[in-house]
């Protein structure tokens, strides 16, 4: 069984309303070997809702902000720990998430300029799935 994102599904929970929907994942979620969830979404946030990139403060601190700087850092941490908690109780091991993303992203992400910059991170959810021994794939790697 596979946590996957949401939007990876069809479904339309992204930032803009809209989604980023993978076959191959849809189709896991089809078969019923995935379950789809939106971190943002168990965090409270609304659909549509404004975008979001990870931060750093002058202090080292990570905050997740609008571009308008309207701090969603608790919304995130609380849908990360959601996120798990279906994880855990589901026995999953592994996870399909959107690439990028401020909760889901693996490998790279946004910089936090708005500048679409990307750099070498994990979102906040990725990063404790995987501190929870949950192995984390991004749809691109379904491609490779």
């Amino acid at each position: 069984m596979y946590l996957v994102s949401a939007c990876l599904v069809g479904i339309n929970c992204r930032y803009d309303g809209k989604n980023s929907e993978n076959k191959i994942v849809a189709e896991l979620v089809k078969q019923g070997k995935a379950i789809p969830v939106c971190p943002e979404q168990l965090g409270g946030l609304p659909t549509p809702r404004a975008s979001c990139e990870i931060v750093m403060d002058e202090k080292g601190n990570i905050k997740i902000l609008t571009k308008e700087e309207k701090d969603c850092t608790n919304e995130f941490a609380k849908g990360a720990e959601e996120t798990l908690k279906i994880a855990k109780s589901n026995g999953i091991k592994k996870a399909i998430l959107k690439s990028k993303s401020p909760s889901c992203g693996c490998g790279f992400i946004y910089d936090g300029t708005f500048s679409g910059n990307l750099i070498e991170g994990k979102g906040l959810t990725a990063e404790l799935l995987i501190k929870n021994g949950i192995e984390v794939f991004t749809e691109n790697d379904l491609e490779k």
